[in-house]
């Protein structure tokens, strides 16, 4: 997962940024979403410590275990919580968050790669099994096409808003703001292509 240190960096500002909103959320944000911003906060943590440039923190051969067995627990909550039925989009789309996280866990496993680490690290073949990775790109890829369309008429209608009273008392609750949450859905979603990426 460790690909030159520029753009490590910027992937462990992005995840890290997205996951402290998300954490910001959980606590301001509607009750029925803050299961959702938890679930969230993992993700973004989990990315931002996976996309550490190799040069500044070379992981213990056993941390592939620790994500696998993290994300993991993650998705088998989100499988309960989606037990009524697929229509429940954000659980659903944890569940293939939480299995993408498990994946890239194991690609960068000792031995899967050719040599022990992390996929990237100067490894002669890629890690992952094609199809499932090309799977995983095109659902992502999707997801962000969706979520931006989401996100332009809801920054345009926010921006029209103007300001006054209600805008500055809006402004107070920003941790509870739609179309925030909706950028860190944006924002996530592009790390985990990028990440995919360099499998």
């Amino acid at each position: 997962m460790h690909g030159p240190a520029m753009s490590g960096w910027l992937l462990v500002a992005l995840c890290g940024v997205t996951s402290a909103y998300c954490l910001l959320w959980m606590r301001s944000g509607p009750v029925e979403e803050r299961g959702t911003a938890r679930g969230e906060a993992l993700m973004g943590f989990g990315m931002a410590v996976m996309a550490v440039p190799a040069a500044v923190f070379a992981p213990p051969a056993w941390s592939w275990a620790v994500y696998a067995a993290v994300f993991g627990a993650a998705a088998l909550r989100a499988v309960w919580r989606t037990r009524g039925g697929l229509r429940h989009t954000p659980h659903l789309h944890h569940l293939i968050g939480s299995a993408a996280m498990v994946y890239m866990a194991l690609a960068m496993a000792p031995g899967v790669t050719g040599s022990p680490g992390h996929a990237g690290h100067g490894a002669t073949s890629a890690g992952g099994v094609p199809l499932l990775t090309g799977a995983l790109l095109a659902y992502y890829a999707v997801y962000v096409l969706r979520v931006g369309a989401r996100l332009v008429p809801v920054v345009t209608v926010t921006s029209a808003t103007g300001s006054g009273p209600a805008a500055s008392a809006g402004a107070l609750y920003w941790g509870a703001r739609p179309e925030l949450a909706l950028a860190c859905r944006l924002s996530m979603a592009l790390a985990m292509l990028t990440m995919l990426l360099s499998l």
